[in-house]
């Protein structure tokens, strides 16, 4: 690395230009070079960078991307550490995305954390969740941003590298995030200082503050990823399933209608949660469906 070039991270991209965030908290407006083209490489908001900032007025260049954890096709973006879930009892939790989120981000290799918001309106759910996703490795806060509950806990893991949150309309994901960090996900600094105006298409932003790094995109909510996957890989994506995969008669079983299935035994004899194994069959049928038209 010469004297001039400096490490960042990208927190938007918008026309071909890339706005970065140097190791002392400045933005830069930097370009790719052209060799980023020609090697099929298109830096993402999250890409850990090296940089060559402008002198003046003029913009720098970006110099390399390093290496990504993880990279997402869309929205595009890289080196999530954390997908933040949130539901809440209002409006009623759609436990299918829920699903269709945490298959991505086993995927992607993303940690998942479910979050149940206002959950002072149904103290029942969280119990609940435990038990349901207790099995899945995934990790269950109740919080209140409206009184303040349990957002310590929330905020330990929003310090834990990017994170980015999703869920339905409606479920307190900006009052979270604006109760923890003071930052906006309606408006980010950059975003206001680029704003061309009410219909301007959204991009991605990461937003950062005291530490936190949040990705502001409306995208994560409408994720799908079933075009290019195997039906019988989404089994692969449920960690509660592999104790059982070896004792199921056929191989490979689809744990969906097989006699014999170990998968189907112990949600009968209530070892997995009957409701999870049901949604898995839900998208079973849509990644199926979707593989067998993955051609028209």
């Amino acid at each position: 690395m010469t004297m001039r070039e400096q490490l960042g991270v990208i927190v938007k991209g918008v026309g071909g230009l890339y706005y970065a965030k140097g190791e002392q908290g400045e933005v830069h407006v930097l370009r790719a070079k052209g060799v980023f083209r020609r090697k099929h490489i298109t830096p993402v908001v999250g890409d850990n960078i090296r940089f060559a900032p402008g002198l003046g007025d003029d913009q720098g260049w970006i110099e390399e991307v390093l290496p990504r954890e993880n990279e997402l096709i869309r929205p595009p973006v890289a080196n999530i550490r954390h997908l933040i879930l949130v539901i809440s009892p209002e409006p009623e939790p759609d436990f299918i995305l829920v699903d269709t989120m945490l298959v991505m981000a086993q995927a992607q290799r993303i940690s998942a954390v479910l979050v149940i918001n206002k959950c002072e309106l149904d103290p029942s759910l969280g119990e609940r969740m435990r038990t349901e996703y207790a099995l899945a490795d995934v990790p269950v806060l109740e919080v209140s941003a409206k009184r303040g509950d349990g957002l310590d806990a929330l905020a330990e893991v929003l310090r834990d590298g990017i994170c980015c949150f999703a869920g339905q309309s409606g479920v307190g994901k900006s009052s979270l995030l604006n109760a923890i960090t003071g930052l906006d996900l309606q408006a980010g600094e950059i975003s206001r200082k680029i704003a061309r105006g009410k219909n301007t298409t959204r991009h991605a932003e990461l937003l950062t503050k005291d530490g936190f790094q949040v990705l502001d995109t409306a995208g994560f909510s409408l994720l799908e990823l079933w075009e290019l996957l195997e039906p019988v890989l989404l089994k692969a994506y449920y960690p509660e399933f592999v104790k059982y995969e070896s004792e199921c008669r056929f191989q490979p079983c689809y744990h969906l209608s097989e006699p014999g299935c170990a998968v189907l035994a112990a949600m009968r004899e209530g070892a997995l949660p009957v409701a999870r194994v049901e949604r898995y069959h839900q998208l079973l049928q849509k990644v199926k469906e979707a593989w067998r038209n993955r051609y028209e």
